[in-house]
């Protein structure tokens, strides 16, 4: 059953919900376990890039619709190689035969390979949602996670969150070292340059509001996976009110199918300076 078939108390996050939960847990209770309600008439868009995805698409899709908050699915295909194109070509086949009005779901081709960066620049451009959340296709990033990353925004304390896989108090898969250092080096100079106090800056999972993305997103440049310091650069600028929860994460090796490498490295390096210096 479509979770819009359920009976408003039963469906998570909404106002009945969450006062049936606070008369038996208090507000106190509520607060300690994140319990809090959205409003009915909002909705999240989920930006996904997808570039050779094949294997992990259908069951990342699977998992962003089974979060129970209205939302829009806001897939962007990078001219992958595999099958990933036939995929998502079936998944809007079976939406337009099933909608879904908790489940919007688009999907943009693109007609060659530009880059994450491109993919998100272009997920952003239709994006239609009150909130709008970046997520990879692959299997790293839980969005079981979401209702946690939305809550200070629902809240009103923040314009952007990001989910730190660094903070320490989620499971974690061990992986790189080099990795893992080279991504303490990165968010530590574009600390230095930014002021600010993030632990892991090129997480995948950045959520903005509306309002805070639309005098960022029509700015940015960069294709590939620049787009981290670029984004965060531009937040700084703007004095847009920051939050950092953190989240689980389940890396990948390269023969998983892990697409970032120490060029990339490099590519951050400069563009952390380069939009210091300039929007």
């Amino acid at each position: 059953m479509s979770l819009d078939g359920l009976d408003a108390i039963a469906r998570p996050y909404t106002k009945e919900w969450y006062e049936a939960l606070k008369r038996t847990l208090g507000e106190v209770g509520c607060r300690q376990l994140g319990l809090y309600a959205i409003p009915d008439d909002w909705m999240l868009s989920v930006v996904i890039p997808v570039y050779n995805e094949e294997r992990t698409l259908r069951v990342l899709i699977d998992r962003v619709r089974s979060v129970p908050i209205r939302k829009e699915l806001v897939l962007v295909e990078d001219c992958s190689k595999d099958g990933t194109r036939k995929v998502l070509q079936q998944l809007e086949e079976e939406y337009a035969a099933n909608p879904d009005p908790m489940n919007a779901i688009s999907v943009t081709y693109h007609d060659v390979n530009k880059g994450k960066g491109a993919a998100v620049r272009t997920g952003f451009s239709k994006a239609r949602g009150d909130v709008i959340l970046i997520q990879d296709a692959d299997l790293e990033y839980n969005p079981a996670e979401y209702p946690r990353l939305l809550r200070p925004i629902v809240e009103g304390n923040a314009d952007v969150v990001y989910g730190s896989r660094f903070l320490g108090d989620q499971e974690h898969r061990v992986l790189y070292y080099w990795h893992s250092l080279g991504n303490t080096v990165l968010t530590t100079v574009s600390n230095c340059l930014t002021n600010l106090n993030l632990t892991d800056m090129e997480t995948c999972y950045k959520v903005f509001t509306r309002q805070a993305l639309a005098d960022i997103w029509p700015t940015l440049k960069q294709n590939r996976f620049g787009i981290e310091p670029e984004l965060t650069a531009k937040i700084a600028r703007r004095k847009l009110r920051v939050f950092e929860l953190s989240i689980s994460y389940h890396g990948r090796t390269y023969k998983e199918g892990k697409h970032i490498g120490w060029k990339d490295g490099l590519q951050a390096l400069w563009c952390i300076v380069r939009y210091w210096w300039a929007d």
